[in-house]
């Protein structure tokens, strides 16, 4: 039978991934938003695993907000990037100093 261990093992396993991808991998911004978005599912998987344990149902509604912020941050970010692409013509992180104050 999976308990609670497995699911949070594998909440550990995606967030450490997910870190490994943002410390390793600082050129492509997709990439850094696909990382972003596992740190969220990771956290949610937390979420939805205790709220399982304990017979609750906060933790899924929690999900539900994060799910939510995860949604637009996901939305904007794009946005931002297809607008930066289309002026420098690259998504290169390492590029884009002229944002710098």
């Amino acid at each position: 039978m999976i308990g609670l261990e497995h699911y949070l093992t594998l909440s550990a396993a995606l967030f450490v991934i997910a870190v490994a991808g943002i410390f390793i991998n600082r050129k492509n911004v997709i990439v850094l938003l696909m990382c972003v978005e596992l740190l969220l599912l990771a956290v949610n998987f937390n979420f939805v695993a205790f709220s399982r344990f304990l017979d609750d149902t906060t933790g899924q509604v929690f999900v539900f907000f994060i799910l939510t912020v995860a949604a637009a941050e996901a939305a904007i970010g794009l946005a931002i990037l297809v607008v930066l692409f289309r002026s420098r013509r690259s998504i290169d992180v390492q590029q884009m100093d002229v944002l710098k104050g």
